[in-house]
């Protein structure tokens, strides 16, 4: 199938692209433990990081969890086991009203609002709200009627992959391209934490070959992560988890960076930004000075005598302050008449 995703798109004042950096997540998901006041805290932390936008989660227990379902095996390690997925996550859910709250309070403060629906009930408030653009969990790669109702919003969609083999993320992508071209598609691997060695970066390239639009990863390595080095790689969208207090009680703070970690993290990326610069090879405005002390020109390797056949032998390039003909041009002279005489280390000017 060919595809014509968008490679430019637009959430709020911030434009996501090849020509833009990359557009950072900081994902406060449920680590507000559902306090819209702890919610708000993580919004401050998130504006004070530099990020770009800060995420929430948005979803009705009973819309999307069976009682009887366990808990996830990383959600047992760091939530009370005797407690059931259902009755962890009815702790976590906050109301239309106080997504209300929180979006006007990102616009107060001046970062983007995302949230992630993960039910129709759920997002059918969130367009009621107007948000600007959705982020889909990898909980619903394979959801492809969950998927094409986000589509039919029209709004810009950030597609994590966790959990999916190839196939099925075809099959999102399709889904999502016959009404929705404002995609971008995310490696991700979903646990909280995960290893170094599960991060799998190169599915990005798989992942720009297959559909040739943006794509980006959501990171659940430890530490500053694997995050940075998929900007490298040519991520257009990062997220990771941060939250107040890593031993606070909930399922994701374990995996989360603490305020200090989430600041260095966004200045780890621009720093890396700083680093891959430009794509056209140029000598850069320090080097201007540098080249002409260090680059070598011609200057006569023996006596030649004007009218005398210039030979190959008779050039050498040397340092001369960036005085005189480049030896990248070296051949030009070869066989040409001397038109005047010059001694060893004379510069061939002519």
């Amino acid at each position: 199938m060919k595809y014509s995703f968008s490679k430019h798109i637009t959430i709020g004042n911030k434009v996501i692209s090849n020509d833009h950096p990359a557009f950072i997540i900081a994902e406060a998901g449920v680590n507000h433990g559902g306090d819209v006041n702890l919610a708000k805290e993580l919004i401050d932390i998130a504006v004070q990081s530099g990020a770009d936008a800060v995420k929430f989660q948005a979803f009705k227990t009973e819309n999307l969890i069976l009682e009887s379902v366990e808990k996830a095996p990383y959600q047992q390690q760091t939530t009370s086991a005797s407690e059931s997925q259902f009755n962890m996550l009815k702790k976590l859910e906050l109301r239309k009203d106080q997504y209300q709250e929180l979006k006007d309070y990102c616009e107060q403060k001046g970062i983007i609002f995302l949230i992630t629906p993960f039910d129709k009930f759920s997002l059918g408030q969130l367009e009621e709200l107007g948000v600007e653009a959705y982020k889909v969990a990898s909980t619903d790669t394979t959801n492809l009627p969950f998927l094409k109702k986000i589509a039919l919003t029209g709004k810009p969609i950030l597609l994590s992959t966790g959990m999916s083999f190839l196939d099925e993320v075809k099959s999102a992508m399709q889904t999502i391209h016959e009404f929705n071209k404002d995609v971008v598609i995310l490696q991700c691997t979903a646990n909280y934490p995960i290893e170094d060695s599960e991060a799998n970066l190169n599915v990005m390239d798989t992942y720009g070959a297959e559909f040739g639009g943006l794509v980006g990863y959501s990171d659940h390595s430890v530490g500053l992560g694997a995050a940075p080095y998929a900007v490298a790689k040519g991520a257009k969208v990062v997220e990771k988890h941060f939250t107040i207090d890593k031993l606070a009680d909930g399922p994701d703070h374990r995996a989360s960076l603490d305020p200090a970690q989430l600041k260095e993290f966004v200045l780890e990326v621009r720093r890396i930004e700083l680093f891959l610069g430009s794509s056209e090879k140029k000598p850069t405005n320090s080097e201007m000075h540098t080249r002409k002390s260090l680059q070598k020109y011609l200057v006569a390797a023996r006596t030649i005598k004007a009218g005398a056949l210039i030979k190959e032998e008779d050039l050498v390039a040397k340092r001369t302050g960036g005085v005189g003909i480049s030896p990248i041009k070296y051949l030009d002279l070869v066989g040409t008449i001397a038109k005047r005489d010059f001694n060893i280390n004379d510069i061939i000017d002519a």
